[in-house]
């Protein structure tokens, strides 16, 4: 009952620690990467060290209330990415708005792709999907599936006869760069609000294709790069960031090259509470998570709830 319970003291180091290593633990056992469980307990040392505690006040719920706070805060974007207003206002400026996916192989990137697809659909913009992975067989085919399945939930006759999804594509074996320059200028022409481009999966060490991405990137200038990665993997989903962004930077030769923007996290209804791949990603890059996909269905895409994910991962 009366654990932990002092008369008003300062906080030491060493009152710290033991509540500190548990914490540590416990966020691991989250799936937050351990070097990253690291830093925040010791930012929270920092924070706390010398601070005043109340009569009543448990060290464990005020390191607990602490840790709270530099998680949403890390969450919490420091740029807001709101998709629909900027595509409103590249439709006044007479552009198309243009997203890229990226990502390794077999993490849903074409599949989450539709889910925004259908989403930009529902608000009531035209999009045009660009084929650009003219690598893996059955890629394009995989689009055009989709793109008939949006076309018959949001029909051309219910849109005043305009076709809502299209699919641009050149096949396979050709520059991916320069069939998306393609695709952005025919949707500029046939003013179609929005462009996702699909791009091949691509391991974060095969320096070739990275090298291609990067090109794709540095020669269109997409208004959004979106890094589609899975929930599950944990730490390894961070390698994978941490490596395309340094390789996107590396094969650019630009002073300030084009990183990711965003990240959409998929699978993110089979993690249960162990949802530390989120903090981990957005703790090291500073970019938000902008989706969740968390089915298999066209609606199965939410934005992040910041507090849900918190409450998670400090529930015991």
């Amino acid at each position: 009952m009366f654990k932990g319970l002092v008369g008003s003291k300062t906080l030491s180091k060493e009152d710290l620690e033991p509540v500190l290593d548990k914490m540590r633990e416990h966020l691991i056992s989250k799936n937050v990467a351990a070097d990253i469980s690291d830093k925040l307990c010791e930012s929270i040392a920092t924070k706390l060290e010398g601070k005043v505690l109340g009569t009543f006040d448990r060290i464990t719920s005020t390191v607990k209330a602490s840790l709270n706070e530099s998680l949403v805060q890390i969450l919490s974007p420091k740029r807001r990415i709101d998709i629909l207003r900027d595509v409103l206002e590249a439709k006044n400026q007479n552009h198309p708005y243009v997203i890229t996916f990226c990502g390794v192989n077999g993490v849903g990137k074409s599949t989450n792709l539709a889910k925004i697809c259908f989403w930009l659909i529902e608000n009531g913009f035209q999009v045009l999907v660009a084929a650009c992975d003219t690598f893996r067989a059955g890629a394009v085919e995989q689009l055009r599936t989709h793109t008939r399945k949006l076309n018959a939930l949001h029909p051309a006759d219910i849109h005043d006869g305009q076709q809502m999804v299209q699919l641009y594509e050149k096949g396979y074996g050709k520059d991916a760069a320069g069939i998306a320059m393609e695709a952005i200028n025919y949707a500029r022409d046939c003013r179609i609000d929005v462009v996702l481009v699909d791009t091949a999966g691509r391991m974060q060490d095969n320096e070739p294709l990275m090298r291609a991405l990067s090109k794709l990137i540095k020669i269109n200038q997409p208004d959004l790069v979106m890094f589609v990665g899975e929930a599950l993997v944990g730490n390894e989903a961070v390698d994978q960031l941490v490596k395309f962004n340094q390789a996107l930077a590396d094969h650019s030769n630009m002073e300030n090259p084009r990183l990711i923007d965003g990240i959409l996290l998929t699978k993110f209804d089979t993690i249960d509470d162990k949802v530390g791949a989120a903090i981990s990603m957005t703790y090291t890059t500073g970019q938000p998570i902008v989706f969740v996909g968390t089915g298999q269905t066209y609606r199965d895409l939410k934005n992040l709830n910041v507090k849900a994910v918190v409450n998670a991962l400090l529930k015991a």
